[in-house]
């Protein structure tokens, strides 16, 4: 399993061992992802979050040939949930193996760019009985920027 978009909660630590290769790898950077308080005035809510099932993988796919491509990474492993999400819940995880440290913090942090603002998810946030669907941020276009001046 390269990439795996669920409703389902993942393992952490199973995730992790997946992505040590025997007598090769000698870094492992990952990031884990919850979901935070979106509101601060309105208190506790959920969001929904939603996906194009076939596109969104192949989105996510392209984004770890990408990093693949730039990177000499040994195994890269990609969760991302989708459905209705609570506070605190784990949202995604990104986990990237190598043989060096640079290599694998540089990737992991290049596929979580690129998944914030290139994969095919709408999110739909809840409180107080109000919905409303997300809008793309400014910032997660502006964290882009560095990538297309840098192939590594």
């Amino acid at each position: 399993m390269e990439i795996s978009v669920q409703q389902e909660d993942f393992n952490v630590q199973a995730l992790y061992d997946s992505l040590c290769v025997a007598n090769k790898t000698g870094a492992v950077a990952m990031f884990v992802g919850r979901v935070r308080q979106f509101n601060e005035e309105v208190g506790n809510g959920s969001f929904f979050l939603e996906h194009y099932p076939g596109m969104t993988e192949r989105n996510i796919q392209s984004i770890v040939d990408e990093a693949r491509a730039r990177w000499p990474l040994l195994a890269v492993k990609v969760v991302h949930r989708v459905g209705e999400l609570s506070i605190d819940d784990q949202i995604v995880f990104v986990g990237v193996a190598s043989s060096h440290r640079a290599e694998a913090f540089s990737a992991c942090d290049f596929i979580m760019d690129y998944l914030k603002s290139r994969a095919a998810f709408w999110k739909k946030e809840t409180a107080n009985g109000q919905s409303n669907w997300v809008d793309a941020k400014t910032i997660d276009e502006k964290s882009l920027e560095r990538w297309h001046h840098s192939t590594n």
